[in-house]
């Protein structure tokens, strides 16, 4: 792993990279390149990421908190905390205008915000083709590796405006359902997003660097992100988010269930670990052994799964806030793997059936749905590791 992961340094695709892998009592963890293209400061243990969409598996565990309390379950409409949301109406057709529209069948439920089945969500097509798209744009909707700038009240009252696309339950489509799900906790448990994932997942977990931003005294340890340059002739990559200045430096107007959270390999593995214990740490526990296995079993029909194939790939699912390996096409794709990758760089996924955790941390955007080089690399390597070690 080591070779194949200093190559990518070698070759310029990223600054840097930390992994990490836990098994059976066992943590490796080795960092490679520099926070920055050009720098002097190398990338350490401590290092922070941008984790974007594998922040969706901790928003899924939170709301479950939640349902365990009391305070939400998992068939209810969400009208009543999110009244924004209520008598919805859907789209005739996808290439229609926005305003050919029929009444929804039923209200969204808190399960299809879990299982991105509320209706709305990302359109596998180029930006813009469709007036939908074109819309959600308009409003500030549109999903992406950067979290909304409005207020979560604003927020969802914007998408309150706009019909669904498909009717609740129907089809799965990516992501809005974590940011829906994000404003809708902190509605339930009426306090911020932030506070419920501090008091009932970070602080009982030691996870002491994982937030929504980076406090002054940590943004040293914060490495730019990057994106592909549209220009190769200017390099091959660009700055996509400067630490000193950038979205992650200070506290977030929209605190994203979807994809806005910051962490470290370690913090990242205190989470996976708990879910892979059956939400157990140490002698008490952040979720019961139920509310896991619900989390990480597949809830996607076959046809909706054959639609969704473009983005989780074939012989994956989907559960609460993860994707859940259903079939093996692949070395690394062993039924009942679970976890998520996040668009700026970074990929977690747990694999009960040989107690494994992997985490990859890098500060490149990726280019399309389809895993980067690297990831493939790195989980190859991961499986190859462990069957030689054995």
């Amino acid at each position: 792993m080591h070779d194949v992961m200093a190559g990518y340094i070698e070759r310029g695709e990223v600054p840097g990279i930390v992994t990490l892998i836990s098994r059976k009592g066992e943590v490796h963890v080795e960092a490679y390149g520099m926070k920055a293209l050009g720098g002097s400061s190398p990338m350490s243990r401590d290092t922070l990421f941008r984790i974007a969409s594998m922040t969706k598996p901790i928003t899924a565990a939170a709301a479950m908190i939640l349902v365990e309390e009391g305070k939400l379950q998992l068939d209810e409409p969400v009208d009543r905390l999110l009244p924004e949301l209520a008598g919805r109406r859907v789209l005739k057709r996808l290439e229609g205008p926005i305003d050919d529209m029929v009444p929804a069948n039923r209200p969204i439920t808190l399960l299809d915000l879990l299982t991105f089945r509320l209706g709305i969500g990302i359109v596998m097509a180029p930006p813009g083709q469709y007036p939908i798209q074109r819309k959600m744009a308009d409003l500030g909707l549109e999903p992406g590796p950067t979290p909304p700038v409005h207020e979560p009240d604003e927020w969802i009252r914007r998408l309150g405006s706009l019909p669904l696309i498909h009717q609740p339950g129907e089809a799965w489509m990516y992501h809005t359902g974590s940011d829906v799900l994000g404003i809708l906790i902190a509605r339930a448990a009426g306090q911020s997003l932030e506070h419920v994932f501090r008091s009932r997942i970070f602080d009982p977990l030691g996870m002491g660097d994982t937030g929504f931003h980076v406090p002054a005294g940590k943004l040293a340890r914060l490495p730019a992100s990057y994106m592909t340059s549209p220009d190769p002739s200017q390099g091959t990559l660009m700055v996509h988010d400067d630490p000193e200045v950038g979205r992650w430096s200070r506290p977030p107007a929209f605190p994203s269930g979807g994809g806005g959270l910051v962490s470290t390999a370690d913090d990242y593995l205190a989470f996976c670990r708990m879910m892979l214990n059956g939400g157990r740490q140490g002698s008490g526990h952040i979720l019961s052994r139920s509310s896991v296995e619900l989390m990480t079993t597949n809830h996607l029909t076959p046809k909706q799964i054959e639609g969704a194939c473009d983005f989780l790939g074939v012989n994956r699912g989907w559960g609460f806030g993860v994707s859940v390996s259903i079939g093996q096409d692949h070395l690394t794709s062993k039924p009942g793997r679970f976890g998520w990758d996040g668009g700026i760089g970074t990929s977690g996924f747990s694999d009960p059936n040989e107690d494994l955790v992997g985490i990859l941390m890098t500060q490149r955007l990726m280019d399309s749905p389809e895993p980067p080089g690297v990831f493939q690399d790195f989980w190859t390597s991961v499986y190859q590791a462990i069957e030689a070690g054995d």
